[in-house]
């Protein structure tokens, strides 16, 4: 999976371990929506990125779906942190 860009706030017990799955701003409304989600990662294939996060043991929380700048998912990975996943 090819990950463009990632901001992570996410303290996990082992980092190598959860790099492979690896602060936004903005108004109230916006900042509950991504709340309970650790980091943003940027991907060039969205559901390539899925796909291989799934397979790796990750959880989808919210499948993909169209956003006014894209598309967007969320993932719970095996280590319990929860990222969303956007790209085209």
């Amino acid at each position: 999976m090819a990950i463009d860009s990632v901001v992570v706030r996410h303290r996990v017990e082992d980092l190598d371990a959860a790099v492979p799955f690896l602060l936004f701003a903005g108004p109230d409304e916006a900042a509950q929506r991504v709340a309970g989600v650790a980091a943003t990662l940027v991907v060039a294939d969205l559901n390539v990125a899925v796909a291989e996060a799934v397979a790796g043991g990750a959880e989808v929380v919210m499948p993909v779906q169209s956003t006014p700048n894209g598309h967007r998912a969320v993932l719970r990975h095996p280590h319990g942190g929860v990222f969303e996943y956007v790209g085209p």
